[in-house]
């Protein structure tokens, strides 16, 4: 099993930057994938980005050229760089992780974005 703790969220204005971190408890090597969603309110969670272990990297469109996603092995941490926030970049932000035992969930972080 291995828990995730997400951190980074926050207020921020629109056009501005924040930074995820999404810290594992333990090595992140056998993870064949991690990733975030994010969940807006009345709407279904959605994928925002993700990374493989071989680090192949998958974007929601809506964040194509705006975000990146990483993951660190040295720090067992995953981020997700976002730029060019925008207002409907509003949302609980999850991170995830999936190996052959199952998926794993952290707590969530608030990212608002205002206009």
């Amino acid at each position: 099993q291995v828990h995730l703790v997400e951190s980074g969220g926050g207020l921020v204005q629109a056009g501005g930057s924040l930074r995820l971190s999404c810290a594992a408890s333990r090595s992140i090597l056998s993870l064949s994938s991690m990733g975030w969603y994010r969940q807006a309110p009345g709407k279904q969670r959605e994928l925002v980005a993700a990374i493989t272990s071989g680090g192949s990297t998958n974007y929601a469109d809506s964040v194509k050229g705006r975000f990146t996603i990483s993951r660190d092995y040295a720090k067992n941490t995953m981020e997700l760089q976002m730029n060019g926030l925008k207002p409907e970049d509003t949302a609980v932000y999850y991170c995830f992780a999936h190996e052959y035992r199952g998926d794993y969930w952290g707590q969530g972080t608030q990212v608002t974005v205002s206009s």
